[in-house]
């Protein structure tokens, strides 16, 4: 017997309990106790459980897995891995350093101009992804500091992601919540006027106020060690012949002289071991690399049989040339890759990849304690000594980016042509009306590996399974708003402020809520909890659903005035050396900018 139909329960409980799921999803969001895709996947769970209240059967509830938003964002990653290994954005790159020299403002266009309408095609964070290394190293050859663009690349591949429906993953799922709310899904170029304009709009405001706004945090003069103030962490240590470490192993030194000291490479008749150091057996006059903390550092000037150096000399540090093995590299762990999933700790880092880190900058500040054990999290930048092998692997690697121009000997650019004609096929396709997007995405991803874009072994390597299994959980969550009539109790208690304010000023501070919700959770799960309501607030109004739906779209994927408000952000935030505050300077006038501009586009091409 169905235990639904046997227990009755009134509509007041049911708007509790999904309250109630609601509340824990957005306490889950904000403060990250799991992943954000392992606590999507727990509230669809506890929708499906609770059944009599959440009116989510097992089907409503598995139904995210099978949406065809899911299925395009899935596909649209392969499509993105296809662009990016045939090395199509970096060519584009090479034109920029030709043509911007070093005058600032026209780095900043060219950055503004590749990165805005390219996402509008390409998911706008693998293009984030492929353009630092670009950015930095343009910044980096012309004395320019990197700051002053990467905040500029960030929004820009933001704004750019609302120009077409492929745009952004919240495109996709604000698209089928659409047709199933008020019977019309976006079409390719639905919005693309309006998208150019937002797009405009910030173009104009970064170059001219934000550009004012954006702080040089990086000395352009500063190298990668002073950057990472490596002088006040490292030092040189020589073993003495009659030193009560030879014949010992580094393991057994860094736990006597202290958990804050660990040792990073040993200089032996001038060669460089850094290889299973752990088990390294100490021999006299051995000198070595270690790191720690200032308060280490001080112990280990007392600590009997060590010959310590108050100041490294400028020569014991890695170097940071290209041609020289191994090499200072700055290497950003991607948000909400599966590597913060795993726990992966600096050691784990350093056995996979022979490559001990030096520092690592998270928010903005650098980390003091032992590296070793320090696990790292999405958006950390961290400063590695690399050998080419590793730069390789790491290159390959989806769950990091290089922050320096390496050239990837992998690169299929022949396929250059193939890749971008199969991307534009696709939108094509779609935008003609043959077919849904989800197939011709599908049809793209088997061209893609026929073509030998994207090897067969690179597929599901290039799908972020993170966001795939957070659009699956949090679909059901928007579902069971709309069916419980908690989406209606919400606009109810919103509605009364249209009796006051004219009808698109209201629409503006709708756009607010809305995008400061997604600054604390996932643009995903804005789209999902605020399109029900929006729908209802229009309703209840009078006003066109359709136009409130395009309010949450556009305020739901720029989310510029947290560096968490989105992934890009992060990526951006530890390689630009920003402060929290600085993309609150710099967003907040944009965003209420937008406001206004969405809300007077909305009303101009569609009506209210």
């Amino acid at each position: 017997m169905d235990f639904a139909a046997v227990v009755a329960f009134p509509l007041e409980s049911d708007i509790v309990v999904v309250f109630g799921i609601v509340f824990a999803a957005v306490v889950l969001f904000v403060f990250e106790p799991l992943p954000v895709d392992v606590s999507a996947i727990a509230i669809l769970v506890v929708l499906v459980v609770l059944e009599p209240w959440t009116q989510v059967s097992p089907e409503l509830g598995l139904s995210g897995f099978a949406n065809p938003a899911t299925v395009t964002v899935l596909a649209m990653f392969i499509l993105s891995r296809g662009i990016e290994r045939t090395g199509a954005v970096r060519t584009l790159g090479d034109w920029i350093l030709a043509h911007t020299g070093d005058d600032e403002r026209k780095q900043l266009a060219a950055t503004i101009g590749i990165a805005g309408p390219t996402a509008g095609f390409v998911n706008n964070t693998p293009i984030v992804a492929m353009l630092i290394p670009m950015v930095t190293d343009l910044a980096d050859r012309t004395g320019t500091s990197p700051s002053t663009l990467l905040i500029p690349l960030s929004y820009a591949a933001m704004l750019g992601g609302m120009l077409t429906l492929v745009g952004t993953s919240p495109n996709l799922l604000a698209s089928d919540i659409s047709g199933r709310l008020v019977g019309r899904s976006f079409t390719m170029f639905e919005f693309t006027q309006l998208g150019v304009i937002v797009l405009l709009t910030g173009a104009v405001y970064l170059l001219t106020v934000g550009h004012r706004l954006v702080p040089e945090r990086i000395d352009p003069d500063a190298d990668l060690a002073n950057q990472f103030e490596l002088k006040e962490y490292v030092a040189s240590v020589r073993i003495p012949s009659d030193s009560p470490y030879v014949g010992e192993t580094v393991g057994e030194l860094e736990a006597r002289v202290g958990r804050d000291v660990e040792v990073l490479r040993i200089l032996r008749r001038g060669k460089i071991v850094t290889k299973q150091l752990r088990v390294r057996t100490l021999r006299a006059d051995d000198r070595l690399l270690i790191r720690s903390s200032r308060h280490a550092l001080l112990e280990i000037v007392a600590a009997p049989g060590l010959q310590f150096a108050d100041v490294l000399d400028d020569d014991e540090l890695p170097r940071a040339d290209p041609d020289e093995e191994p090499t200072l590299t700055e290497v950003i762990v991607v948000p909400e890759s599966a590597i913060a999933s795993e726990s992966m700790t600096a050691l784990e880092f350093r056995r996979r990849f022979d490559s001990p880190i030096l520092a690592i900058r998270r928010q903005g500040e650098l980390l003091e304690q032992r590296l070793a054990t320090t696990v790292l999290r999405g958006g950390d930048t961290v400063l590695a000594q690399t050998t080419r092998p590793a730069r390789e692997q790491l290159m390959d690697d989806p769950n990091f980016v290089l922050a320096q121009e390496v050239e990837r000997p992998s690169y299929r650019r022949p396929k250059v042509p193939i890749a971008v004609g199969i991307v534009a096929l696709v939108v094509g396709l779609a935008a003609l009306g043959p077919f849904p997007i989800v197939v011709t995405a599908l049809a793209g991803v088997v061209a893609m590996v026929l073509t030998g874009c994207v090897r067969p072994d690179e597929v599901y390597d290039a799908v972020d399974w993170n966001v795939i299994f957070l659009l699956a959980g949090v679909i059901p969550l928007g579902i069971s708003m709309e069916r419980t009539g908690a989406a209606e109790l919400l606009a109810h208690a919103i509605t009364p402020l249209a009796d006051v304010v004219p009808l698109v000023v209201f629409v503006m501070v709708f756009y607010m809520l809305t995008a400061i919700l997604t600054e604390v959770i996932t643009n995903l799960a804005s789209v999902a909890l605020m399109l029900p309501i929006a729908v209802d607030v229009a309703t209840e109004i009078g006003a066109d659903p359709f136009s409130f739906v395009l309010v949450v779209t556009f305020a739901s994927s720029t989310a510029l005035m947290t560096p968490v408000g989105y992934q890009t952000n992060l990526m951006v935030y530890g390689r630009g050396g920003y402060r929290f505050t600085d993309f609150l300077r710099v967003g907040f006038p944009l965003q209420v900018v937008l406001a206004v501009v969405t809300a007077l586009g909305i009303a101009t091409f569609w009506g209210f």
